[in-house]
């Protein structure tokens, strides 16, 4: 298949996206969340409290119908960059109306990006989640498109982090997250993930983005994910079950400046260009 450019603007019907509280629960152990500082978020007697980028789940619910529509090799498809707008806490159960978009097809050539923006809303009709998703395509380039735009830079102040926390990913973690409903065979599959040219299968890119997230909640929210607002960051380099995740975390008024490396690699940003902005 090739990509189709007149894809672009192409939306999806609404889907309804419906989950309980063993739904976030099962997100937040996929993003590591353990006893006893993340109980909150474990325990159906205590709510449970909803991890803020919990909210990329249910937009990732038309995600296959834009796959499909664009027309991509699915083989060479790689997660580039997420954002992430959540309007406010959610609730540990509800239902969601999900509709997306393809908002930008851009090609570089040798390869092509793609760019869905797909919205939430709940059952009064309130935009609650905004999610904006960036695909590398990377047997995709030369159809034809324009160059994608600049993008916002940003830059890492020179000085210690104001936190760091370490956290160790288990053998079986992606295994955990992709209960979440990403069955992308990338992150199972050895076989697989050798043909898409990786040594063996990685980490979810969200997975990570979840890990950064949940990090920023203890660290600059207080526990509190409803004084968490937009989360973004770039998908710089893979990370490998087993690995050793540092999210180090720089405070800078309402925003918070975000770079996730490993211990295994600890100059290689697996997360880049990253930031969680806060509200009061």
């Amino acid at each position: 298949m090739a990509i189709d450019p007149e894809s672009l603007g192409y939306e999806t019907d609404h889907v309804d996206f419906e989950y309980g509280w063993r739904d976030t629960v099962t997100y937040a152990l996929g993003v590591g969340a353990k006893p006893p500082g993340d109980l909150d978020f474990l325990y159906e007697g205590r709510g449970p409290a909803v991890l803020p980028t919990f909210a990329t789940i249910p937009t990732f619910a038309v995600f296959d119908d834009l796959v499909d529509r664009i027309g991509c090799d699915r083989l060479g498809m790689v997660h580039h960059s997420q954002r992430l707008d959540v309007m406010g806490a959610l609730p540990p159960s509800g239902r969601l109306r999900v509709v997306g978009k393809v908002a930008g097809l851009y090609d570089l050539r040798r390869l092509a990006m793609s760019e869905f923006a797909i919205e939430a809303h709940d059952k009064r009709g309130q935009l609650v989640v905004r999610g904006v998703v960036t695909l590398v395509l990377r047997n995709d380039g030369g159809f034809g498109g324009p160059r994608p735009p600049r993008s916002e830079r940003i830059h890492l102040p020179d000085r210690a982090p104001d936190f760091e926390v370490e956290d160790a990913i288990p053998a079986s973690q992606a295994l955990l997250y992709r209960l979440n409903g990403d069955l992308n065979p990338l992150h199972a599959d050895p076989e697989f993930a050798s043909r898409a040219g990786f040594e063996r299968p990685i980490l979810h890119g969200l997975c990570t983005f979840g890990y950064a997230g949940r990090a920023v909640v203890h660290q600059a929210c207080g526990g509190d994910p409803s004084k968490f607002g937009t989360i973004q960051g770039q998908f710089s380099a893979p990370v490998f079950p087993g690995d050793t995740l540092v999210t180090q975390g720089w405070n800078a008024d309402d925003r918070v400046l975000l770079k996730v490396s490993t211990t295994h690699r600890p100059d290689e940003a697996c997360l880049s260009q990253a930031y969680v902005d806060l509200r009061h």
